[in-house]
């Protein structure tokens, strides 16, 4: 008796999730071991963004900036006050989940670009504030120099290692958790009242969803999952600073990610990610130190072709790939 055609998902599901806790079992070199982490970073904030930017229908271009909420909020709280980056991570979380609320609660009245500016000029706001903020009251908060984390010994509790491998299982697991979510909220109520209200708000309000609340509650949620992988970040790098976490690049890359994977689907920034990031590696490399920026150029260019020739994003080709993969394995079944 052969297999169905979702068996077999599932079963290549369960077999890809295994790959990928084997990895470090197999890779040893720090190095390529970094790649894997940036590529599973950016497929979190991508997903992050997604829940916003994509499932409710607006282009926030500023989430570096709850990046960067989440990662000066744990650090502060560890390296000035020795509070565990865990609990710091959960506080970033919160305070940008309601600074998204506040930030929404004006914003969402915008339409189109209007939208996209504000958020822009209210991440480039902030930078420039925490740019030439040293201390607020007893905290130093850093100025341009940023906060340099110390390193106090592999520990859980601290969220620090010497090896990647622990930083690579931490970013899985975050990814993990954060599509299953994903999936939950979607397939809920409220996802299907988002998806309403991103597809035609006014459609939607005739039918008596309430289009705003629902755009807050996933703009409160982009961000408190966003600012988590600030946390992350901070803890991996061991430093944080305005141009790191903050810098405009940054929350255009979180976007184009899951724009040219392909908005409003689960697969988008998990695809956006696993093609765009290796790339984005491999002309910083070989390329990089010729033409500078030349990877800006080329993410502008991919988003322009996806654009023109495949607007639902590239997981539609890849989605028609694994269609025609499944019927053959199916048939040998």
């Amino acid at each position: 008796m052969g297999l169905s055609e979702k068996q077999i998902k599932v079963a290549l599901l369960i077999f890809s999730i295994i790959a990928l806790f084997l990895i470090p079992t197999f890779i040893k070199n720090q190095s390529y071991m970094q790649i894997f982490i940036v590529v599973l970073f950016y497929m979190y904030l991508g997903t992050a963004w997604n829940l916003v930017g994509g499932f409710a229908g607006v282009l926030p271009f500023g989430h570096g900036v709850f990046v960067a909420i989440g990662a000066y909020v744990s650090t502060i709280l560890f390296m000035q006050y020795h509070i565990s980056p865990w609990i710091g991570m959960l506080a970033g979380g919160i305070l940008s989940a309601v600074i998204g609320i506040i930030l929404g609660l004006p914003t969402f009245r915008l339409k189109g670009s209007y939208f996209a500016l504000a958020t822009m000029a209210f991440a480039i706001g902030i930078k420039v504030l925490i740019e030439n903020i040293n201390t607020i009251g007893p905290i130093n908060v850093g100025g341009s120099r940023g906060l340099l984390i110390s390193y106090l010994g592999n520990s859980l509790a601290n969220f620090q290692w010497v090896s990647k491998v622990p930083y690579y299982y931490i970013i899985l697991i975050m990814v993990i958790i954060l599509v299953l979510i994903t999936v939950f909220l979607m397939k809920s109520k409220m996802g299907y009242y988002l998806i309403a209200g991103g597809e035609d708000t006014e459609a939607a309000e005739s039918l008596g969803v309430n289009v705003a609340k629902y755009k807050l509650i996933a703009m409160a949620l982009s961000a408190f999952f966003t600012a988590l992988a600030g946390t992350f970040y901070a803890q991996w790098i061991f430093y944080i600073s305005p141009n790191s976490v903050d810098n405009i690049n940054f929350s255009f890359e979180i976007a184009f990610i899951a724009i040219i994977g392909g908005r409003s689907s689960i697969l988008g920034p998990i695809v956006g990610a696993l093609f765009l990031k290796p790339l984005e590696e491999f002309t910083r490399t070989y390329i990089g130190s010729a033409l500078p920026g030349a990877h800006l150029f080329i993410l502008g260019l991919v988003l322009v072709l996806v654009m023109i020739y495949q607007p639902r994003g590239i997981q539609e080709i890849v989605l028609k790939l694994s269609k025609k993969l499944m019927r053959r394995i199916s048939k040998k079944i």
